[in-house]
């Protein structure tokens, strides 16, 4: 029994893609395929695979009912993280979702999930990401301060949520974690935030995050470890479509 992840697979088997830039390049061929063959190879019926974030394009569920099909025609039990391009997927609609897809599908949200003796958590969260104003060679010289301190608001509301994840787990008993994102936990102007904080608080493991796409942009934040805490990026470009192990 093992514990994998991946994250982005932006279906769109029946919807239009809302970025056609997001899926440009050799890496983005054919994707879906290469991630199903891998999963068949890599997954067992006993293995989980938490999912983080932008799993489809569809802009509400009923443009989403294939691509949830194919995610739940893939070996193991399936996690589900909400994704900045999850617009099927409403927070205060996340009973409902797990309600209608229980046995087939779970969703993480202001909740906690558990493998063997580690509690699952995690949500969205979120991190300013410009616009930057860039020097001639390239460096950064200053940024869009009414849109940072938006961000910031966003930074905090997904902090919260994240903080019922974390409540409800050790309420439950749990006292180790494996804590889940699918934006970045920093940006590229951060060495910590909230989110590394509120880590370190709880002794996570590891930290977990997608949304970062393009060789360009694997290294925009923490990568490796960092204050005994591993962080990974497992976007599905960066992984080349093969999950990653967590845990066995």
């Amino acid at each position: 029994m093992s514990l994998y992840t991946i994250g982005d697979l932006h279906l769109h088997f029946q919807s239009e893609l809302k970025s056609e830039e997001q899926l440009h390049g050799k890496l983005w061929k054919n994707h879906e395929k290469l991630f199903q063959e891998a999963c068949s190879e890599l997954l067992k019926e006993e293995d989980t695979l938490v999912l983080a974030g932008d799993h489809s394009w569809g802009r509400k569920l009923s443009e989403c009912e294939e691509d949830l099909a194919y995610i739940m025609g893939l070996p193991g039990r399936k996690i589900l993280l909400r994704g900045n391009h999850d617009s099927f997927w409403d927070v205060k609609k996340t009973e409902r979702l797990n309600e209608l897809y229980r046995g087939k599908l779970e969703f993480l949200q202001n909740n906690f999930y558990t493998y063997k003796d580690y509690a699952l958590v995690g949500t969205k969260g979120y991190t300013f990401e410009g616009p930057f104003y860039l020097s001639r060679r390239g460096y950064i010289m200053g940024w869009d301060e009414e849109e940072a301190a938006r961000a910031e608001k966003l930074v905090e509301r997904e902090y919260d949520r994240l903080q019922l994840s974390f409540k409800a787990a050790v309420q439950a008993g749990y006292s180790r974690f494996i804590m889940f994102l699918h934006y970045p936990p920093t940006n590229v102007l951060q060495k910590e935030s909230c989110f590394t904080r509120i880590a370190e608080q709880y002794g996570v493991e590891q930290v977990i995050y997608a949304h970062c796409h393009g060789a360009s942009r694997f290294h925009d934040s923490i990568c490796g470890m960092k204050n005994g805490i591993r962080y990974s990026l497992v976007s599905g470009d960066c992984l080349r479509w093969r999950p990653m192990k967590v845990l066995d």
